[in-house]
């Protein structure tokens, strides 16, 4: 019953997402600890708003209490990043975030991390399974609550100053102080109101808020900061004369922006001004990592400034990684994710946000003005993403189409290479491309299509869609 995905453990509540399994997970993560000789050393566990997201982490803290393993509970709904950084910092063996990310009000579920604040890679979650197969539900012990934190192995705590002052000391607070920037905030129902509006208040900035109160169904909306979410927001800032808006998911690692127009930025238009800001005004040096499904936009910068952009498959885990590996100074996915250099090994959109604000502060130029500076020089490219459920007895046939038999589409361009590092990728020799790859955290085929125009990569992914036979 526990099963990871590209993003966590995630279920629907009441159906995979129950306590018993959530017992089970905290069984398994004890095994292993103890397997590894470090069930002393503690673990810390977090949760945004979703519902039972609280309650989760007591369950699981009475099965760790009563394995012997002391539980730092952070006892308000806090961001995922906030978790990861504490695992850095304080270098702590494991964390676990209780959340569904972004996904629909239904889901709930687990974030594991690593020594180094880092998403759990594939083996990892791979050996939790294994030892969550092994257990039989009369060998789980478990400690009412409330006797577990009189034993002493339960410490309710708030690191989120510690984490917050982590940002600041990053950010050139005196850039934004003397800018004098209005910004309107969407937390979209989520976890970040607190961390952003601290961090920008204390730079001097005016802040609105919409959609901040706590609502477990998300205002019966999708908690992902995407072009139809965020209609709101666009309307405010157009009507309020904002310089900018800033919406986050559910537990505010990705982000979403809307720029001084009015204008909604795609994660892959904020990932560029990013890497673009610290290569030409800041002055850094470095590549850059995106996933299969983000844009080739970056790969230009990057060749523009001597550096090389590196593509990994579809999850952070894959990023953070590479970033290590080759010094990169950013990285980021389509989906909004995205860290820089120097902060935590994991996506972090209040960081994100924070570092924005600084560009338009520290460059003196509004959102629109520098999308404009950067397609002047590298010209524009268009990213489509379609997702569409298929009957799940269609999923071995559909794998078996694509990866083994390698059919494509008998597209209208010329195909230069075609890739399968995740998922099946087309590369064309005009340098667009398309992808098609399941979803590692919900039952759905995504297609992703980048060309010199909306519709062209609109097209591209439909005509993916019909040759699998999945039309709406």
């Amino acid at each position: 019953m526990i099963e990871f995905g590209t993003g966590g453990w995630r279920a629907v509540i009441g159906d995979g997402f129950t306590r018993q399994n959530i017992q089970l997970l905290a069984k398994a993560m004890s095994m292993k600890m103890k397997r590894e000789g470090v069930e002393d050393q503690g673990i810390v566990i977090g949760y945004d708003r979703r519902f039972l997201s609280k309650e989760a982490v007591k369950w699981a803290c009475e099965v760790f209490v009563a394995e012997g393993i002391r539980c730092l509970f952070v006892n308000r709904s806090s961001p995922t990043p906030l978790v990861m950084f504490y695992v850095e910092k304080h270098k702590l063996p494991y964390g676990m975030m209780v959340t569904a990310s972004h996904n629909p009000a239904i889901y709930n579920g687990f974030k594991v991390f690593t020594y180094g604040g880092r998403d759990a890679s594939a083996e990892q979650t791979q050996e939790i399974e294994a030892y969550a197969r092994s257990v039989k539900q009369e060998e789980i012990r478990w400690i009412e609550y409330e006797k577990a934190k009189a034993s002493g192995l339960v410490e309710e705590f708030n690191p989120l100053n510690e984490y917050l002052d982590n940002i600041i000391d990053k950010i050139d607070m005196k850039a934004i102080r003397d800018r004098g920037l209005h910004v309107v905030l969407d937390p979209m129902y989520g976890v970040s109101q607190t961390a952003i509006k601290t961090i920008l208040s204390t730079a001097r900035c005016e802040i609105d808020l919409i959609h901040e109160t706590h609502d477990t169904l998300f205002g019966r909306r999708m908690p992902a900061p995407s072009r139809e979410s965020l209609t709101e927001l666009c309307k405010y800032v157009t009507e309020m004369d904002c310089d900018l808006g800033i919406a986050t998911d559910g537990d505010a690692d990705r982000l979403g922006v809307v720029d001084d127009t009015g204008k909604y930025l795609h994660a892959n238009d904020i990932l560029v001004l990013l890497y673009y800001y610290l290569l030409k005004y800041k002055g850094w040096h470095g590549p850059a990592v995106r996933n299969v499904a983000t844009t080739h936009l970056l790969d230009r910068i990057a060749e523009s400034f001597g550096e090389k952009c590196y593509e990994v498959p579809v999850g952070f885990k894959y990023i953070s990684a590479k970033m290590t590996q080759t010094g990169a100074i950013i990285g980021g996915e389509s989906s909004g994710g995205m860290t820089v250099r120097g902060h935590i090994n994991g996506k972090d959109g209040i960081y994100a946000a924070s570092l924005l604000v600084e560009m338009i502060a520290v460059t003196g130029k509004k959102l629109s003005e520098l999308m404009k500076e950067i397609e002047q020089q590298y010209g524009r490219c268009h990213v489509a993403e379609l997702s569409r459920s298929f009957p799940s007895e269609r999923r071995e046939e559909l794998k078996k189409l694509l990866y083994e038999d390698k059919l494509l589409p008998a597209f209208a361009r010329p195909i230069e290479r075609v890739s399968y590092l995740d998922g099946c990728k087309v590369y064309f020799k005009d340098g667009g491309w398309v992808i098609a790859r399941f979803s590692g955290t919900e039952p759905l085929l995504r297609v992703f299509g980048e060309m010199e125009d909306e519709e062209t990569a609109q097209q591209y992914c439909r005509d993916f869609f019909h040759f699998l036979g999945i039309d709406e």
